[in-house]
């Protein structure tokens, strides 16, 4: 469980320990460097790979009109979008980072009256009570300081009989996967970070992140812990990331 409001409490920030107060800002500072270019690296680090998730992810949520989205972390609007094109309600965009906010909206295409912006903290959102009927995050929860905050938050704006979806990284792969894996996320991605994003600390940062995070037995039990029901999850990939799924009862 979240330890972060402790006295003299540190938080994971890649494969550093920092102050609890220091790890938004950090993290922040990393997506002010790569909005710009943050769609396109994602196509190169997963090689196109996180269009089909984040496909399983919308599908999986079941979208249906009428019914409102909270996409939290919701960067450039992958996620939101997705919704939205397969009929499901008016969908809210949720980032704590303006940049990346700024970045989704300049995205080439026709508006969409039924997708909105919202510059806010996974940890205390923005929104009333029981207010959305899904809320999904995709590969935004690793980079919270208090994790257990962000899924407590999620469990708050949802409905009753509202669904809960989280995409994210999820290690170690399949054996026969590992070293081309940490090959991979180690020596390749940090340089495409530098060549592309002109930022390659960002990157190195990212691929700590993923090492970090909890494995995909310890988060279901800590959105479980939440107090979300029916928790399930779905290995993406041979491991390399999950989708858990989870209900406000």
């Amino acid at each position: 469980m979240d330890t972060a409001d402790a006295p003299g409490a540190r938080a994971d920030f890649g494969f550093r320990d920092v102050p609890v107060g220091e790890k938004a800002r950090l993290v922040r500072g990393v997506f002010d460097s790569v909005a710009g270019r943050y769609d396109l690296m994602n196509d190169l680090m997963s090689l196109g790979a996180h269009r089909l998730w984040k496909d399983a992810l919308a599908d999986w949520l079941a979208p249906r009109p009428g019914a409102l989205l909270l996409d939290v972390a919701g960067g450039t609007g992958d996620v939101a979008r997705r919704w939205r094109a397969r009929g499901g309600g008016p969908a809210i965009v949720c980032d704590i980072n303006r940049a990346m906010i700024e970045a989704g909206r300049a995205r080439p295409g026709r508006a969409d009256p039924g997708l909105s912006w919202l510059c806010g903290d996974a940890e205390a959102l923005p929104l009333p009570d029981r207010s959305a009927d899904a809320c999904s995050i995709a590969f935004g929860l690793r980079n919270v300081t208090r994790l257990d905050a962000a899924l407590a938050e999620a469990r708050r704006v949802l409905r009753p009989g509202g669904r809960f979806l989280c995409l994210e990284f999820s290690g170690p792969p399949l054996s026969a996967l590992r070293r081309p894996y940490d090959l991979w996320s180690f020596r390749v991605v940090p340089e495409i970070g530098r060549l592309v994003a002109r930022d390659r600390e960002a990157y190195v940062y990212l691929v700590e992140s993923i090492r970090r995070f909890p494995d995909r037995e310890a988060l279901a039990a800590r959105i479980a812990a939440a107090g979300l029901g029916r928790v399930a999850w779905r290995p993406l990939a041979g491991g390399v990331a999950a989708l858990h799924s989870a209900w406000r009862l």
